[in-house]
């Protein structure tokens, strides 16, 4: 199993926290997003990271790898169990790509909608901070995909400039939480971890 990843890709972090939460054996090939090899067109028609090669299989997209590798790698299991719970997490994954990584790729490219998106996050991400006021995780007291989806977002809140209000303590604390996890600490690429000092 081999994951073409971004070094900087929070898209790519994502994939790389899951695998590494599962504890599997796989390579992971770092790709520099401003000078992509050859490689990723030829697998990704649309030369976007991350790509999953497994045998015959390519996947792409992040929520799409990170669904499959749960499925495929069940210990532990990200995605619950019950069908109306599973249903219900895959519309915040959703909403997350609606409402957060969109404003995220607004803020990437730089502009005057910049300060619109960091507000966006903001607001959606404080009010992500009252349900962790009452439970450890978003999907209650066990680590889920929802929160492999928000962590790589949590660690570039400086990077993409986005400030969080006092409302938001009870977010700071599960980002600590997330941070101090064995998965997400081996998932970081040298470059991600420049991006807190």
């Amino acid at each position: 199993m081999r994951l073409y990843s971004g070094t900087v890709c929070p898209y790519s972090h994502r994939c790389r926290i899951v695998l590494y939460e599962k504890g599997m054996d796989f390579e992971i090939i770092d790709v520099d997003q401003m000078d992509k090899s050859e490689d990723v067109a030829s697998i990704n028609p649309y030369n976007k990271v991350p790509v999953l090669v497994e045998r015959d299989l390519i996947l792409t997209e992040a929520n799409i790898i990170n669904e499959y590798i749960d499925e495929r790698f069940p210990h532990p299991q990200l995605m619950p169990a019950d069908p109306v719970m599973r249903g219900r997490a895959r519309l915040f994954l959703h909403r997350f790509e609606q409402e957060l990584y969109s404003n995220v790729n607004i803020i990437q490219q730089g502009g005057k909608s910049a300060d619109k998106a960091r507000a966006i996050i903001r607001d959606n991400l404080t009010q992500l901070s009252q349900i962790l006021t009452k439970q450890k995780y978003l999907l209650g007291s066990d680590f889920s995909m929802l929160d492999v989806a928000v962590a790589p977002l949590l660690w570039r809140l400086d990077h993409y400039g986005i400030q969080m209000g006092k409302d938001a303590a009870s977010l700071m604390k599960y980002s600590e939480r997330l941070f101090a996890r064995q998965g997400f600490i081996d998932s970081l690429t040298p470059a991600e971890r420049a991006m807190r000092k």
